[in-house]
């Protein structure tokens, strides 16, 4: 094992291991909602849970899994070490130590403030810190793509950067604009409040800042899932890419586009006008675009190879397909996740239907749909295929991986699927208790406890899927190799900006002033009058 794999066998393992204590702590959430009283049930707990189960999957698995992804495409696509192997196990200790801090803080009961930052509720100084810990850590990360491409460009003039390297750096560099709202936030707003170095906090400007981050950060989680759709289960299936110039308008899309958008998480916030919500809700659904492609362009790969394999007529390459191939099976069936969370993300990006389903269930199961449905897939996909070049050994059997592929599948509809109907017929979110024996409400308890059940089957789907990882009688794989998937049609030439990123970063400054300017600078301009006197959470 290199030392390069080494490290990536670190971010992995960390990211895993966050995981399958958040899992836990989900299922005991839906059990606390449902009519049926788990133990140790107050809203104390609850909202702890919550707050560690939202920290551990939103912020360590995703951004250790997506740093240890980084670096493993990083040695096997452009083919060189590492550059500044100390500095990539700095950076992982440095993200790491703050991960401690903020577990700590929020086991004492101090941090209860979910895994969003919106004051006036604060926590402890400690778990903020924390987290800007663990996006330091991802700094170092963005640096160190950015170069391992830059230093690659120079030793081959010319040529292309393999596609899952270009899209590796599309998310790095993506990573590095999101993270500057909320580390403005943090920074000037939440922890010198929370220090008691300021007595008042502009929740208005809060809220923005956080809005710039909350929604490309999604795409943050979504970039290695689309990585694997383009550059592994096409070769999975036993085909070619469909198109490697798709792939890269897709991703630079994704770039440009998810960035200007946070603000339709606050069309119902009284701080901002109409106009401004409009812009954003528009650039929204430009979002829709590089999905679109995705599927597009997908398909048609997933439809090359069925053809290969033998698939006659219209419909018989999907039957040709490899699906007992684990990458084949996740891939089709976070497509499937992907459709009914998409759906539902159309519905909150929508100005007025957003009013019905605001703060309910609806948006809850959208985001898990997409998030641990499509993302959490595609990440369990990812480790199956990368295991045998990591360990030496297989995660588990072939028939092993796929039913914990199923399970989460299953579970992950049965707990969703029941959300969108209560979402619709009014039952809110953030909320610890409820009181099921008012008429208003009893109807909402037999849907309760199905999600419940469902919660349970990815909980068991969770542990085999880190057993598998961990079965040390896995069969052995001699001289271990990954392959990214080549394209059908090979490109001669590829323009300069589908090869780089400078005329895109001048693209995200235009949108980013046009869709934050003013509704930034008002806040400066014109102090909000909704400025709150600040309050420790204890």
């Amino acid at each position: 094992m290199t030392a390069a794999r080494r490290l990536v066998l670190f971010h992995l393992w960390t990211a895993f291991a966050a995981f399958a204590a958040a899992s836990v702590l989900g299922a005991w959430q839906m059990w606390m909602r449902s009519p049926l009283r788990p133990p140790f049930a107050t809203p104390d707990n609850y909202f702890l849970s919550v707050t560690a189960h939202g920290t551990a999957m939103a912020y360590v698995l995703t951004t250790f899994f997506v740093m240890g992804f980084g670096y493993y495409v990083a040695e096997t696509a452009l083919g060189r070490p590492i550059p500044q192997p100390r500095l990539a196990w700095a950076g992982f200790w440095i993200a790491l130590f703050g991960t401690l801090m903020a577990v700590l803080s929020i086991l004492s009961g101090r941090a209860s403030v979910l895994y969003t930052f919106y004051p006036p509720i604060t926590a402890t100084p400690f778990f903020y810190i924390g987290l800007v810990l663990v996006v330091v850590g991802s700094w170092i990360w963005v640096a160190l793509m950015v170069l391992a491409m830059a230093q690659w460009k120079r030793a081959e003039p010319g040529k292309a950067v393999p596609l899952a390297m270009f899209a590796t750096v599309a998310n790095a560099i993506m990573w590095a604009w999101t993270t500057v709202g909320v580390a403005a936030e943090l920074l000037f707003q939440i922890i010198p409040a929370s220090l008691g170095l300021v007595q008042s906090i502009d929740v208005g400007m809060s809220r923005t800042l956080f809005s710039w981050t909350l929604h490309a950060i999604v795409y943050f989680w979504l970039f290695p899932a689309y990585i694997a759709f383009y550059t592994m289960a096409p070769e999975a299936a036993g085909g070619r890419l469909y198109s490697d110039t798709m792939g890269r308008l897709t991703f630079v899309l994704f770039l440009i586009y998810s960035l200007p958008v946070g603000m339709h998480h606050l069309f119902m916030d009284p701080e901002h006008s109409t106009g401004f919500k409009f812009l954003q809700m528009v650039l929204t659904a430009f979002v829709a675009a590089p999905t679109l492609l995705t599927v597009f362009t997908i398909t048609a790969s997933m439809e090359i190879a069925g053809r290969l394999a033998g698939g006659k007529g219209l419909f018989g390459w999907i039957g040709a397909l490899p699906w007992h191939r684990p990458m084949v099976l996740a891939t089709g069936l976070s497509f499937l996740m992907l459709f009914f969370g998409g759906g539902g993300g159309l519905v909150n990006m929508a100005y007025g239907m957003n009013a019905m389903v605001h703060n309910t269930s609806w948006v809850t199961a959208h985001f898990h749909l997409i998030f641990g449905g499509t993302v959490v897939t595609m990440y369990f996909a990812i480790a199956y295929a990368i295991w045998p070049t990591l360990t030496g050994r297989q995660a588990g059997r072939f028939r092993r991986q796929r039913l914990q592929l199923w399970l989460w599948f299953i579970g992950m509809m049965v707990t969703t699927l029941p959300w969108h109907w209560l979402g619709l017929r009014g039952q809110w979110r953030r909320v610890a208790l409820f009181d099921y024996t008012n008429p208003a409400i009893a109807a909402w308890g037999p849907l309760v406890i199905v999600s419940f059940v469902g919660g349970l089957v990815m909980l068991a789907s969770a542990l085999l899927f880190v057993a598998n990882l961990a079965d040390k009688n896995a069969a052995l794989i001699r001289d271990p190799v990954i392959r990214y998937a080549r394209p059908y049609h090979e490109a001669h030439r590829i323009p300069a900006s589908l090869n780089g990123f400078g005329l895109w970063n001048a693209v995200v400054a235009v949108l980013m002033l046009a869709a934050y300017g003013w509704p930034i600078a008002q806040f400066i301009v014109n102090p909000s009058p909704s400025a709150v006197v600040h309050r420790v959470d204890r």
